[in-house]
């Protein structure tokens, strides 16, 4: 899933921007239009977290945005 690889690249770049990283995330929302996807998003998911993974909220959607296949937001610590 190179456009879930892409996301995670991208929303590293935001929280370096910030200063912070995934150690400081909270919570995450999956938005996936294809659940055929999850277990390939699990696995790019979990090289981007150490464990304990943050709470993650996945969700199946009839589309997105662009016509994006995956969505994902971050909650970040303060």
């Amino acid at each position: 899933m190179a456009e879930t690889e892409r996301v995670f690249r991208n929303l590293a770049a935001v929280l370096k921007a910030a200063g912070k990283s995934f150690d400081h995330v909270a919570r995450a929302g999956v938005y996936l239009t294809n659940m055929s996807d999850f277990v390939a998003m699990n696995g790019i998911y979990a090289k981007y977290f150490s464990q304990p993974f943050p709470p993650a909220r996945r969700s199946a959607v009839a589309a997105l945005p662009l016509g994006a296949c995956v969505e994902i937001d971050l909650v970040v610590k303060a």
